[in-house]
């Protein structure tokens, strides 16, 4: 499948919509979309699986490494791969925009904002194609698209300015249906605020679908994932709403491979499905937090726990492990009571950044002395008793504590930290089940 990255020159200069005009027009010029983001986001994808129609892949050399970076590339279906990046074209020591297009040789489309620039558009995109070089680098700067750029004159300057060898692919017009919502962790979700199509249909038109697909190119193969031990094991229940919606494609094809998936609504009030063991992925608990207490899911989610089923929570997961949650309203509600801990959620993010975790003892996602790698972005605190047990020692990033994520109660772990499939810790999680 081959591929293009879409990369931008900063955070909000409109990589996304971009991105979704780029699939809707290649959608209509007959190719099957195959959808990725660059960096740990769970919004952005919800975005491009609303337009392209098939889940969003999560392309990050610290969560998944070299080879784990290509093999999640390789798994996605469809004729061309439109990776959206993540903040500017170089930020981010982790895992960059950069980073992922070097690692998987595929050229990068470079996102200009254009509202009040022409000659400055393509002198920027030239200084983002050199830069490559002073820091010795092999990204492929094959163009732009301008963003929020008008036509006539205005798109024929930029056009003008651009050197020979890069190219135009494009605009994005200004347009006030092209605008997505945004709340604390970034954007509203697809299911909620997605873009009118008609409008990215109008916004499609400006673009050079020809020039897009001719630019794009297939990365190195890559050695297949080794064959999961198979579809006989143990049941793993899912909760799959508005609450509990940040989860990697590739986690639940991961859990899927080696064991039977069920998925449940706590929003719903749906029973906790009949299962060895249950994953809360992260979400917005938080949003919905009187209607989560409302229901005797979580509660009795919380008796399942005491009585020794596995419960792994992430982030919101975690949140709805705990013995309650505080909203920035200052609305305290019960919720599953399975940790030690109280959570209150607050007006700016207490927490940003890829981590890396080294498990102090044995624990549902990691033996002991393991290091998994994640990340982590929350609004929320956990104020945790004196003798909390954790298991794992925080080597980067904040995670409970600062010093320690992943709490430990009967047999059950809830972190901070988000982690993929391809850290090994499902694997792990499944085998504790097994």
């Amino acid at each position: 499948m081959k591929g293009f990255v879409l990369g931008g020159v900063s955070s909000g200069v409109g990589k996304t919509v971009a991105t979704l005009a780029i699939i809707r027009a290649l959608d209509e010029a007959g190719y099957a979309v195959q959808p990725a983001k660059a960096g740990p986001d769970f919004i952005d994808p919800s975005h491009h699986e609303a337009v392209a129609g098939r889940p969003s892949r999560t392309l990050d050399l610290w969560l998944e490494g070299d080879d784990g970076l290509a093999r999640n590339y390789a798994r996605g279906e469809g004729d061309i791969c439109v990776v959206e990046g993540v903040m500017g074209l170089y930020d981010g020591d982790g895992s960059s925009t950069a980073m992922v297009a070097e690692a998987l040789d595929l050229p990068v489309v470079l996102v200009v904002d254009a509202k009040a620039g022409m000659e400055s558009v393509a002198a920027t995109a030239y200084g983002f194609r050199e830069y490559a070089e002073t820091i010795d680098r092999d990204i492929d700067v094959a163009g732009v698209i301008a963003q929020r750029a008008h036509g006539g004159r205005h798109q024929q300057g930029i056009r003008d300015a651009l050197p020979e060898s890069m190219t135009y692919f494009g605009r994005i017009p200004p347009s006030g249906d092209l605008e997505i919502p945004d709340r604390h962790l970034g954007l509203e979700m697809g299911a909620e605020a997605a873009l009118p199509h008609e409008a990215l249909s109008a916004a499609a038109e400006h673009l050079k679908t020809d020039r897009l697909v001719d630019v794009a190119r297939q990365p190195p193969q890559v050695d297949p994932e080794p064959s999961p031990r198979g579809k006989a094991g143990p049941t793993v229940a899912v909760a799959s709403d508005a609450a509990f919606c940040f989860r990697y494609p590739a986690t639940i094809e991961r859990l899927r491979e080696q064991a039977t998936v069920r998925t449940f609504s706590p929003i719903a009030g749906d029973p906790v499905p009949d299962c060895d063991g249950v994953y809360l992925p992260g979400g917005y608990p938080e949003l919905h937090a009187e209607e989560l207490a409302s229901t005797d899911t979580l509660s009795d989610l919380g008796e399942l726990a005491s009585d020794g089923l596995p419960v792994f929570g992430e982030c919101g997961g975690l949140m709805a492990m705990s013995q309650s949650l505080t909203t920035v309203e200052d609305q305290m509600y019960a919720m599953a009571g399975i940790l030690p801990a109280d959570v209150t959620m607050c007006d700016r993010y207490q927490a940003l950044d890829h981590v890396e975790l080294e498990a102090t003892s044995g624990t549902l996602t990691a033996r002991s002395g393991e290091t998994i790698r994640g990340h982590e972005f929350h609004y929320s605190t956990a104020s945790v008793d004196n003798d909390a047990r954790f298991g794992f020692k925080t080597v980067r990033g904040d995670g409970i504590d600062g010093d320690h994520d992943g709490l430990l109660e009967y047999e059950s772990l809830g972190t901070y930290a988000h982690v993929h499939a391809e850290s090994g810790a499902f694997d792990r999680f499944v085998d504790r089940l097994g």
